[in-house]
């Protein structure tokens, strides 16, 4: 940034470049409610730190007093908002970047919009971003699109947040209304599994804790806000994560040379590396790196402004790329390799597959509905594919789970999809780079949705494939059933840690057994010890969980046994799921109903106890939802009555059902 006072004749910008070429680079986005302040915080910044030409602040002042905004005082935010809808209602829509400098780093910041149907702009600024200031104003606390920012931000992998408690002066400063601030999204980040914020009291109209000390807020003793962005940790490519080098373009200026162009997205790559090439699976060794290795740009800039000279950089080879770089490639042997595929190390593969499941954040007015076919772009690839189904959309508010057939504007669902081919992947939580996709609209070209792989799914898993059938068998379930004097029966206990569910169902099981009749008990911890053992306790694990719990007691209802099964499964969509697979009045839901302090106060296995220290995190009830059946086949209340009483209530109501026959 040149200021009035520089001097041209004698200013060497090669020097200056060299000079911010080194500096590290952090990428943040501001976002939040309306009118929170985002874009008067992110105009504080410029102006703090002397980005603001005088001719750009005299026309901020001019639309200020013409817009009505602050009166008389330049309005900062019109720095960034520069559509003109945007500085006649004095909300964000587009997302504006803008950039800055300090002495010790440089910053790309995106200013998000507020309004709910824009936050499709807020994921494109997000996608990009190391860090998130999230504003909230100190008059209105947390809102709607405070919790649905916060929920993206996590969901797309920012795992730093400065969580700016805007207007403080609206409030007189008041530390009261700061610290129940804080505690209200505190219990928020922990039920979303945020670990990492820090809150600052602020206010982005006259500077305070922005960029300096706040003299108003003494009982404040934290950092500023422009203090965390200079000291944040950035980790802009990671150099431990598998090599991925998707290939962009065959280069052949030559006819005795064939290159691979692109942008080493992760790790690192050094000649004589084995590599394989993605989907094919062909393999090879890297004979040469070639990228841009010589001089730097240097220029003087004469009185006029003119350059007077400058050099650019040459080619060279490489003894080693690291993620970031753009490099081109020659291998030893030649393979056939186009654009889409993926060189990566043979020791550390990513999945290879046409079938994934992912979240999808989807960006039209068109709703997302499967069977219709979309562009999915993933890193370099370009391929038709089709959202097969919709397992559930999640409430960003309650992060409740609904069943769905559809995916309106700005909504978030758990999708699985078909691609016409196979692709070269990573689950997004180990590397966005080869993990995120977006999915384009075929006639419109227009990007609707935006999507984050968590797992593949083999065909074996589904029952789409044209090559799996199910195999017909001589003795048939009903058969099996009534020789066993049963009917086939998956009897679902469902409720929260403690509230008695492995202990009433084994309890019935023995009923059961000693009465003759054939069952199986699956519990939840013990199904962790072999089956789900590569199972965490994230959302998206706890599905996982439940769909491949529902798989076996659909095989074991075959089997002709009344299966009982003991899981918190906190999801209404992952239970009806597993009804789904299950024959009509085959499925009985069970809630083992208990009031949380009760079920805590028991806490038989000390789980409650940690998940309030913060050891165990996502724990259900605490800071992970649980959402009671709102129709269950019975209900036991394990407060009220004792273990044997269930037993009883359990007993007489499959009698009736005439799942017990003997």
């Amino acid at each position: 940034m040149f200021h009035a006072d520089f001097d041209a004749g004698n200013f060497d910008i090669g020097e200056y470049l060299e000079q911010h070429r080194n500096k590290e680079l952090l990428r943040f986005i501001t976002c939040g409610s309306v009118d929170d302040g985002k874009s008067t915080l992110i105009g504080r910044l410029l102006f703090d730190t002397k980005q603001v030409f005088e001719d750009q602040l005299a026309a901020v002042g001019k639309d200020s007093r013409k817009y009505g905004t602050t009166g008389e005082t330049p309005d900062l935010a019109l720095l960034v908002d520069g559509l003109q809808a945007e500085r006649e209602q004095g909300i964000t829509i587009d997302v504006a970047y803008r950039y800055f400098t300090t002495e010790k780093r440089k910053f790309i910041i995106a200013d998000t919009p507020g309004h709910e149907q824009y936050t499709r702009n807020m994921v494109t600024g997000a996608s990009t971003a190391d860090l998130a200031i999230v504003l909230i104003d100190a008059r209105h606390g947390l809102q709607v699109q405070t919790r649905r920012h916060s929920y993206l931000v996590h969901m797309l992998g920012i795992r730093h947040v400065v969580v700016a408690i805007n207007k403080m002066d609206a409030v007189d400063y008041d530390r009261g209304v700061f610290d129940r601030i804080r505690g209200d999204y505190e219990a928020f980040a922990n039920q979303l599994g945020i670990a990492h914020f820090e809150c600052v009291p602020v206010c982005a109209l006259n500077g305070a804790n922005v960029t300096r000390d706040a003299e108003e807020m003494d009982w404040y003793d934290g950092p500023t806000v422009l203090d965390l962005l200079e000291s944040t940790p950035v980790h802009e490519h990671d150099l431990e994560r598998p090599m991925r080098f998707p290939v962009q373009y065959v280069n052949r200026t030559r006819s005795d040379f064939r290159g691979f162009c692109g942008t080493l997205v992760s790790g690192r790559i050094a000649p004589g590396d084995e590599v394989v090439v993605l989907p094919s699976g062909r393999r090879s060794r890297v004979a040469e790196i070639i990228g841009n290795t010589g001089a730097v740009h240097r220029a003087q800039v004469g009185n006029t402004g003119a350059v007077k000279s400058t050099e650019v950089e040459y080619a060279g080879t490489m003894d080693q790329a690291r993620a970031g770089q753009a490099i081109t490639l020659t291998l030893a042997d030649e393979i056939d390799i186009s654009r889409g595929d993926v060189l990566v190390h043979a020791d550390r593969l990513p999945r290879v597959s046409e079938l994934f499941d992912a979240r999808v954040v989807w960006m039209n007015d068109r709703p997302l509905l499967p069977g219709r076919q979309y562009n999915l772009k993933l890193a370099s690839s370009e391929v038709p594919a089709t959202p097969e189904a919709i397992h559930h959309r999640i409430d960003v508010n309650t992060l409740e789970h609904h069943p769905a057939d559809q995916l309106g504007l700005n909504e978030i669902g758990y999708c699985r999809i078909r691609a016409s081919r196979a692709l070269a992947f990573d689950a997004y939580d180990s590397n966005p780079a080869t993990g995120a996709f977006i999915l384009v609209d075929r006639v419109s070209n227009l990007t609707v949705g935006a999507g984050m792989i968590v797992r593949p799914v083999t065909d074996q898993l589904t029952d789409k494939s044209s090559n799996v059938t199910w195999h017909a068998q001589t003795v048939n379930k009903r058969a099996r059933a009534q020789q066993k004097a049963q009917k086939s029966a998956v009897l679902w206990f469902t409720g929260l840690s403690g509230a008695g569910k492995s202990t009433v169902a084994n309890a019935l099981e023995k009923a059961l057994f000693q009465r003759g009749h054939h069952s199986y008990l699956l519990d939840g911890d013990n199904v962790r010890h072999g089956l789900n053992r590569d199972l965490g306790f994230s959302d998206d694990d706890r599905v996982e969980n439940i769909r491949r719990i529902g798989e076996v007691a659909r095989l074991m209802a075959d089997a002709g046994l009344v299966v009982l099964t003991a899981f918190i499964s906190p999801f209404r969509a992952d239970r009806a799921m597993v009804r789904e697979l299950m024959e009509d009045g085959e499925f009985v839901e069970i809630h083992v109903d208990a009031p949380l302090d009760v079920c805590e106060t028991r806490d038989p296995k000390g789980l409650y106890a940690k998940a309030r220290a913060g050891v165990i995190r996502n724990f259900t009830g605490i800071d992970s939802p649980y959402e009671a059946p709102e129709d269950a086949e019975i209900t036991v209340d394990t407060s009220k009555l004792s273990v044997d009483e269930c037993v009883e209530e359990l007993l007489a109501y499959l009698k009736r059902r005439g799942i017990l026959i003997g």
